[in-house]
């Protein structure tokens, strides 16, 4: 897929004027983009509209119009964007309850790295989590993880001949999966193919 550059984003003024459509065309593109998995972590997959979307909510919330900015803004989340080979998601742990959060996000340590997908017929590939920075320390984890998962050249293929895809959480506090994702899901996910 290919990056998102500057003379690609809406000013904020073009964007003030679509916003409401684009967020519409976002909100529906992600429902064939997210996985619950078990009841409190759920995964968005990111492409090249949902981190668009993002750039342009950052650059409109932080009222960004001045190159440095806007560069810095692409600079974060243009690594998000599958390269073809890859899919990137980014996992929400969540529990509404803040004291029932703090207690298990203390448990869940190292959880990013336990996140897998598989391709039917193929191994499990985990995820390479938190490229941009360290999100956990010795106390606890972050509630957001950005993660990324490479696959080799037979899951493609194995895709291309309608292979099932499974994700799941495989930590000694957490365990669940989802196998088959549902058609559409599986057939977002395949358009970040190359």
């Amino acid at each position: 897929m290919p990056q998102i550059t500057r003379d690609s984003l809406l000013s904020l003024e073009a964007y003030a004027r679509q916003r409401n459509d684009f967020r519409t065309r976002v909100i529906a593109h992600k429902k064939n983009r997210s996985v619950q998995i078990g009841e409190h972590i759920t995964l968005i997959f990111e492409d090249e509209l949902t981190v668009r979307y993002q750039i342009q909510e950052m650059l409109r919330i932080e009222r960004t119009f001045e190159e440095a900015g806007i560069a810095g803004e692409l600079e974060a989340y243009n690594p998000l964007v599958p390269d073809g080979s890859n899919w990137k998601a980014t996992m929400m742990i969540e529990y509404p309850d803040p004291q029932q959060r703090q207690h298990w996000l203390a448990r869940l340590i190292g959880i990013e790295a336990r996140v897998w997908v598989q391709v039917a017929g193929q191994p499990r590939v985990f995820a390479i989590a938190d490229e941009d920075l360290d999100r956990e320390n010795a106390v606890k984890t972050s509630s957001v993880h950005f993660l990324r998962f490479e696959l080799s050249d037979p899951m493609k293929q194995a895709l291309r001949e309608g292979a099932d895809i499974g994700v799941g959480v495989d930590h000694a506090e957490y365990s669940a999966s989802v196998s088959p994702l549902p058609g559409n899901m599986r057939a977002s996910l395949c358009g970040d193919l190359s």
